[in-house]
């Protein structure tokens, strides 16, 4: 059977792979699991709270409906935060005095796709055993599977004590397995003022600073996703003259041929508006990608190389050390070198660069994808926190966006994404380690050859650095090629 969790929570095709059943028992599963963690004393009348939050996908009503049903068939009152970035559930999860929070979203996937994912009570993403308890708890029936287990053992106990006697499950059943009932069940609550509370605190992260974005001409693309109710708002607050596209929504309508993995409507609005740096989120407003103000792409890289120098700078960049991943440039690397500043990779994955994070105390770390982690405001990859930091650090160094973000050179590097029918398999697969081993021999030590796969999609990636664009090209056509021939979808 397929793991149910993968690197970002629970996702798939909504209604198909994530169905109404499934978020309804992912619900249940998810308090009894995590409401081990805490005490009913610890909530306001002795009532037990998780949030819940969402992107803009039509598929969010009944996922949400679903998921919060399930809360509260376990004795949960769940907070109703509705649409509202992934980053806006992590931070109000952390503050509101609930045991758990829950965003609904798949991120930059098509809208089909949807997905489920879970916060603890200070808004950091499940470790790996609290997940696989979940999953073990769905895995053998859910409560249903653990009445049937206590009817056993009843039956069991009372055979050993009294084998000629009928067993008596019922007394066991009302002792051992906890059903709500009555007062007891949990009630959906809205929150109205959601999105209010999120936009205040990541304005207030740059006033604090005594910065102002008063004359800054940004160009802003929400993806028609959630950011479109709080990243507008936030940027203006701070004095910005923001023109925004892709700010409506319909549900259908998220991550198409917009947002941070589809830049070119971004670029024709600066073109439009000469704008000084263009924003760009995607569904759920986790990552952000910048455009500078020659129509330049600037990728989680830069934009992390130009935030640790800037931390360093002020003596805020703990121990000189940042977090990225395996998957970070060379040039990345090299930057920070020249800096100063020490570079922890970990493997791919936002949750991966916030353990690290945690475990070292240091409050910077990201993606090339555009997550990026300000460990002193919020507890996952945050777009608009990002964007706030990024954009203050430029108006620091008082220079155009392109000339700060060229603190860092990038080496050529190339991305192949191979759709396969079963993505773990490349491990294991000689043909193809062959091919992976004959690249790196032609690369030697002028370049590098990743190849993993996605922790989200039925896909294989393919990353190779190399001295010239057309030698990484080359190298990682030929192992897609026979990526694609021995595991092609």
């Amino acid at each position: 059977m397929p793991k149910m969790f993968g690197t970002d929570g629970v996702r798939g095709l909504a209604n198909r792979d994530l169905t109404a059943r499934l978020a309804l028992d992912l619900g249940d599963a998810a308090v009894r699991v995590l409401g081990d963690a805490g005490t009913q004393d610890d909530q306001p009348e002795g009532r037990r709270r998780a949030l819940v939050g969402r992107d803009t996908r039509v598929s969010g009503d009944f996922l949400a409906s679903a998921l919060s049903a399930g809360m509260a068939a376990g004795g949960f009152d769940v907070i109703d935060a509705g649409i509202i970035p992934t980053p806006g559930v992590a931070y109000l999860t952390s503050v509101l005095n609930v045991e758990m929070g829950a965003v609904i979203s798949a991120s930059h996937n098509p809208m089909p796709d949807n997905g489920i994912k879970f916060f603890d009570a200070q808004g950091f993403k499940l470790p790996d055993a609290v997940e696989d308890e979940i999953e073990a708890f769905i895995v053998n029936g859910g409560l249903e599977g653990e009445v049937a287990a206590a009817e056993e053992a009843a039956w069991s106990a009372a055979q050993a004590a009294a084998p000629d006697a009928p067993a008596d499950a019922t007394s066991y059943l009302a002792s051992e397995i906890k059903m709500p009932a009555g007062a007891e069940v949990g009630v959906v609550i809205p929150l109205e003022n959601a999105c209010d509370i999120y936009i205040d605190h990541a304005a207030r992260s740059i006033e604090e600073q005594g910065i102002s974005f008063k004359g800054l001409r940004i160009a802003l693309d929400t993806g028609h996703g959630a950011s479109s109710l709080t990243s507008p708002e936030a940027l203006r607050r701070l004095g910005a003259e923001v023109s925004v596209i892709n700010d409506d929504f319909d549900g259908m309508d998220i991550n198409v041929r917009c947002g941070s993995t589809h830049l070119e409507p971004l670029r024709a609005l600066m073109a439009e508006t000469g704008a000084d740096v263009g924003i760009a989120h995607d569904g759920d407003a986790d990552r952000v990608m910048f455009v500078d103000e020659l129509g330049n792409e600037i990728d989680g890289d830069v934009v992390e190389a130009v935030c640790a120098i800037d931390l360093k700078e002020r003596g805020e960049l703990p121990g000189n050390t940042v977090v990225s991943t395996v998957m970070c440039n060379l040039g990345f690397v090299k930057a920070m070198e020249a800096a100063g500043i020490e570079v922890i990779q970990t493997q791919v994955g936002d949750r991966y660069v916030l353990q690290q994070l945690r475990e070292g105390g240091f409050v910077l770390g990201g993606e090339q994808s555009g997550h990026m982690i300000f460990l002193k405001h919020n507890s996952t990859g945050d777009g608009l926190i990002t964007a706030c930091q990024f954009l203050s650090a430029c108006l620091r160094k008082g220079a155009a966006v392109s000339e700060v973000a060229s603190v860092m050179q990038r080496f050529p590097q190339e991305l192949i994404n191979v759709c396969v029918t079963d993505k773990h398999a490349v491990t294991n697969n000689e043909v193809v380690a062959k091919a992976i081993e004959e690249g790196a021999d032609e690369l030697g030590s002028s370049g590098r050859i990743l190849v993993r796969p996605s922790g989200t999609e039925p896909l294989v990636r393919v990353m190779v650095e190399a001295p010239t664009h057309d030698q990484a090209h080359e190298v990682a056509a030929k192992i897609a090629d026979v990526i694609e021939a021995e595991l092609g979808a």
